[in-house]
């Protein structure tokens, strides 16, 4: 089933596909095909590195910077192409139906970006939006802190004004793609004497700064996606305080809002491609006709086709004008605690085998093992399967909110 979204999506549809078909270099795609799948724990993320050595990729970043197919959803007067939610999960199905890769710039694209243009002066935008376009500037996130799990407003980084600078002193953890970045944004806490959530401020600062140190965190499955960082005396203009001094929180909030709108358009296609993978596993390992192990891969095909049409259920509403409410926290709930079930399917289909890790430099883990480990992580962050159920219970069912213990 596909949804009719009306002859300008359909037109637009066809144009993007025949203009994907044109332009695609020849064999990017073949270095694409399964690497594109982006589930929790990075699953095959060196050979997705790898692809990205290649002439090809270069030639295809170059084609759709030219087009503005990078950062398309931004407004065209700050690099992007203006596109709305809609034609955004348009272009997200179709590079993927074609197994080429959709650039994208991170961080930088889908939180510091929209916080920029929401939040900064003209110059500050003239700045440093190109430089996120053009994938000179690549960020990470330093909003959590050691000690206060998801209570950002407890930041206790200290910024220090300066002169015309901001000197930056704390801890930060949980950071993802700390090794690729050269630019963190972070919240900080610029007046000791103020409120809980004011006092904060939005800084972005050079991580490559001789104050910056990071190490990894070496999770279960043995990736190191994460880590923590230690900022020293990093100074940075006050050109680089977003929203100005003290008013942080209010940049957060956007930058948050973005990270927890999630793909939920779009999210079903990395997991049907993996539960393929699964069968074809199956098949090969001569299960493929075990009653419970059919029974259980049913049951998760099932599960991404109800992904697949509440996508289609949310892009509806989209389209029709209306934003989404509880549904995001509904479909982080559904696809984080489906994993963690399709990582115990794959751990039965691969049977004894599953509790050997692979020879090899690190204490490797094979790919189902990676996903058995690391699925885990994802009822935990971007809010917690706890945390997402009382916002159902509450924000959807109208559930009375659950008593706090005290003491």
């Amino acid at each position: 089933m596909e949804l009719d979204l009306g002859p300008e999506i359909a037109q637009f549809r066809a144009e993007l596909r025949d203009w994907i078909a044109a332009e695609t270099p020849p064999g990017l795609a073949e270095l694409f095909d399964w690497n594109m799948v982006q589930t929790a724990g990075g699953r095959r993320g060196s050979q997705i590195a790898k692809a990205m050595t290649h002439p090809a990729y270069a030639e295809w970043e170059a084609k759709l910077q030219a087009n503005r197919l990078i950062c398309p959803q931004w407004p065209e007067e700050f690099g992007g192409q203006g596109l709305d939610a809609v034609r955004i999960a348009v272009l997200n199905e179709e590079f993927h139906r074609a197994c080429v890769p959709r650039v994208s710039r991170g961080m930088g694209e889908s939180l510091v970006g929209p916080s920029i243009i929401v939040h900064a002066t003209p110059e500050q935008r003239a700045h440093f939006l190109p430089r996120i376009i053009s994938g000179e500037d690549v960020y990470c996130q330093g909003f959590s802190e050691p000690n206060h799990g998801s209570d950002l407003a407890a930041v206790e980084t200290r910024g220090v004004i300066s002169g015309d600078e901001i000197v930056i002193t704390g801890q930060k953890v949980w950071t993802s793609g700390a090794q690729r970045a050269n630019r963190m944004f972070l919240l900080c806490r610029t007046d000791i004497r103020a409120e809980k959530h004011a006092g904060l401020s939005y800084v972005l600062i050079d991580f490559t700064d001789p104050g910056v140190t990071y190490r990894p965190i070496r999770q279960m499955s043995g990736a190191a996606e994460f880590c923590e960082d230690f900022i020293d005396q990093v100074r940075a203009p006050l050109f680089n305080v977003i929203g100005g001094v003290n008013n942080g929180w209010r940049v957060a909030m956007t930058t948050l809002g973005h990270e927890r709108g999630g793909r939920a358009t779009v999210a079903h296609l990395g997991y049907e491609r993996e539960f393929w993978e699964l069968v074809e596993t199956a098949r090969k390992r001569g299960k493929i006709d075990d009653p419970l192990i059919r029974q259980r891969l049913a049951w998760a095909y099932t599960q991404v086709e109800l992904m697949r049409y509440s996508g289609l259920r949310t892009l509806a509403q989209v389209a029709a004008g209306r934003q989404p409410g509880p549904e995001a926290s509904v479909a982080k709930l559904f696809w984080s605690e489906y994993h963690k079930k399709l990582g115990e399917i794959a751990m039965a289909i691969e049977g004894a085998d599953g509790l050997l890790r692979p020879e090899g430099d690190g204490y490797p883990v094979s790919a189902w093992q990676g996903v058995f480990l690391s699925s885990r992580a994802g009822t935990i962050y971007s809010g917690t399967s706890e945390i997402q159920r009382n916002i159902i219970g509450e924000r959807a069912l109208g559930l009375p909110k659950e008593p706090r213990i005290v003491g």
